[in-house]
């Protein structure tokens, strides 16, 4: 089985398939369903710390199941908006990772990712699925990848 890397964008597959679904990500069964095709070497959950509790035993449950969880504080400006955004870090860890992997996993529906993913591709020369909601996934970054996943019923509590 290839050697795979993972990487969730875990507030965006939260909105998403609560906008989408009303419901949220089964980590457990993603990794259940990536592990039977995969041999996973190392999986990243990116989130925001807001020092919440319940966020603190999700974030616990990750761990439990085999991620890295990386976190950044939540920011909130005087002006009421709010910051909290992994883009960057998740580029940088891909492209890191690209050069040692045999496939990589990106679950988000961010079309921001759509070059970096078309870039992988093309330096490394490997497969980069992408496992987002249908409805709000970029159409540009479903295109980009070399096999995009649906979330559906089956991946969601």
């Amino acid at each position: 089985m290839p050697k795979v890397s993972v990487f969730v964008d875990v507030q965006n597959v939260y909105y998403t398939t609560r906008s989408s679904f009303g419901k949220n990500f089964d980590y457990n069964r993603f990794w259940a369903k990536v592990s039977q095709q995969h041999t996973i070497t190392q999986a990243f959950a990116y989130a925001i710390n807001k020092n919440d509790e319940k966020q603190k035993q999700f974030q616990n449950i990750l761990r439990a199941i085999g991620f890295e969880v990386k976190l950044k504080p939540f920011i909130q400006r005087a002006d009421g908006s709010a910051k909290g955004d992994w883009d960057v870090g998740i580029a940088v860890d891909m492209m890191e990772c690209a050069a040692y992997s045999e496939a990589m996993i990106l679950v988000s529906g961010d079309g921001d990712f759509d070059i970096l993913v078309t870039r992988i591709q093309q330096k490394y020369g490997i497969p980069v699925e992408v496992y987002g909601t249908p409805a709000l996934t970029a159409a540009s970054l479903q295109q980009a990848a070399t096999r995009f996943i649906p979330i559906d019923h089956e991946l969601l509590l």
